[in-house]
């Protein structure tokens, strides 16, 4: 960032939009480096404050002994004094993004630019993201600093073991890893809280730092880290797509996250025609990180309860991975822009995580509604997930039965159910205790209740699309389609 930012002092750029998430930090090590010019910085709050000695004399001459905080604390009137600023003067303004939209301050900024073009000074706006109005679009460079790397991480853990008297961190690798994807203030702030006392001792909470890092990624809108313990010995049957995610997570340049975006249809159907710009936007963030990225994806298709979501959720673990759910409606925002704009964020804090090294798996009930141009992204293929064979239910049914303790193991009539069926037979079955049998009596199978559309998978998938179950490409079964379709009449 600091090279970026000298580039641009060097090509006498007048007006600068910096994306940080850490806006104090980024003002204090610009500053170092130019301690020969006036700095200074305002906010909503103080108004006009110096950063430097020069900074300070520069606040004098436009307040004239009076209070900053009432001369330059109203924006407009700020910008219209800085205009007479020295040669090579830097002006921080913060929290930028939530002043854009008013006319009077991006016309102000408007004023600034060929007047500080010609002096070399600089406008330097700060937030954590910006979408800037059309006036100042071609008026504007935009400059994003990336959140710490593994050795900034470092650098910190080492300063907070200094400051705690650790004497030593066998784990410092695995706290790095946690604490990635962080600001640098957040990641030390997160740690501190973590060094308590154990046996005379001084250690760090494994288990807590990992809770606190989970709240801060979640304080992004659209990102959870999934706290579940899963793993693919949860899962019955599925056993060639969760053969090739083993081999995927274990394999060469191997991912560091999951990133599990469920029902995706729902999200992106109809962008297309989105008349309000949101869907074409998040899609196009999306595409443009797919792409830039290199990254790799699966698609997982198939009725409702059929184990896709249950096989994404375990793949993260299977690799000891974070595995993070990806709401693409929670960043959904009614102004445009600012959809793409928190989609973008959310993207750049996975990178951060990743370190650039992420797997994306998608769920979907209904392929149709996808735009081609994301399905392409992703690159690692297409897998449908039919409904399980009767070998494949038993082993459901023993996992089930095994988790809920049930009693009575007389299984029931159970052609075309899903896992999730049988989840729930067992769940009933244990907390109504009941037998199995009069359990299923509450059950309605997806096979019953969406014969149609579950023909329909089939046929869609037939030829095209990766079989979840056997090696190779999925091939319709006939007579298991007529079965289901037949229930319909029932």
């Amino acid at each position: 960032m600091l090279n970026q930012f000298k580039a641009a002092r060097r090509a006498a750029v007048p007006i600068i939009a910096i994306e940080t998430a850490d806006q104090q930090a980024l003002v204090r090590e610009i500053s170092k480096c130019n301690e020969n010019v006036p700095v200074v910085q305002w906010n909503i709050i103080n108004g006009l404050v110096p950063v430097n000695q020069l900074g300070a004399e520069l606040v004098n001459n436009i307040c004239a002994g009076d209070d900053p905080a009432m001369v330059t604390g109203n924006p407009v009137e700020m910008l219209s004094k800085i205009v007479k600023a020295p040669e090579k003067t830097i002006v921080f303004m913060s929290n930028m993004h939530r002043f854009l939209s008013e006319a009077a301050i991006s016309q102000g900024i408007c004023n600034l630019r060929d007047v500080f073009k010609s002096s070399g000074a600089t406008l330097v706006m700060l937030a954590p993201s910006f979408v800037l109005p059309t006036e100042l679009e071609q008026d504007v460079m935009i400059l994003t600093e990336k959140l710490p790397d593994e050795e900034a991480i470092k650098e910190i853990i080492r300063s907070i073991q200094q400051d705690a008297g650790i004497q030593k961190i066998n784990d410092e690798d695995k706290i790095a890893d946690t604490l990635i994807g962080l600001s640098a203030f957040c990641a030390e702030q997160t740690l501190a809280t973590c060094v308590k006392k154990e046996n005379d001792e001084i250690v760090i909470d494994s288990k807590l730092l990992w809770e606190r890092k989970c709240k801060a990624v979640e304080q992004t809108p659209g990102l959870s880290i999934w706290r579940g313990s899963e793993s693919f010995e949860d899962v019955g049957g599925c056993d060639n797509v969760k053969e090739f995610t083993k081999a995927v997570i274990g394999g060469k340049d191997h991912p560091r996250a999951i990133v599990f975006m469920d029902e995706i249809e729902k999200s992106f159907a109809g962008s297309g025609s989105d008349s309000s710009g949101v869907s074409q936007d998040q899609l196009g963030a999306i595409l443009s990180f797919m792409q830039d990225k290199e990254v790799d994806g699966m698609i997982f298709v198939g009725p409702p309860g059929a184990a896709k979501s249950a096989v994404a959720k375990s793949a993260g673990n299977c690799g000891n991975i974070p595995t993070i759910s990806f709401d693409l409606g929670a960043m959904k925002n009614s102004l445009v822009g600012k959809s793409g704009e928190q989609t973008r964020k959310a993207l750049q804090v996975i990178e951060a995580i990743s370190k650039g090294r992420v797997l994306f798996i998608a769920t979907c009930n209904n392929i149709t509604t996808l735009p081609p141009e994301l399905r392409r992204r992703f690159t690692m293929g297409t897998f449908f997930f039919d409904l399980p064979t009767k070998d494949e239910r038993k082993k459901i049914w023993d996992i089930y039965i095994a988790k809920y303790d049930v009693k009575d193991r007389s299984v029931p009539t159970d052609e075309g159910w899903t896992g999730a069926e049988i989840k729930q037979c067992c769940k009933l079955s244990s907390k109504l205790n009941i037998k199995l049998t009069e359990a299923a009596k509450y059950i309605v199978p997806v096979a019953k209740s969406a014969a149609e559309q579950i023909d329909a998978l089939r046929r869609l998938a037939s030829g095209k699309f990766i079989s979840a179950n056997t090696k190779g490409i999925y091939s319709m079964n006939t007579i298991s389609v007529q079965q289901t379709s037949s229930r319909k009449f029932e």
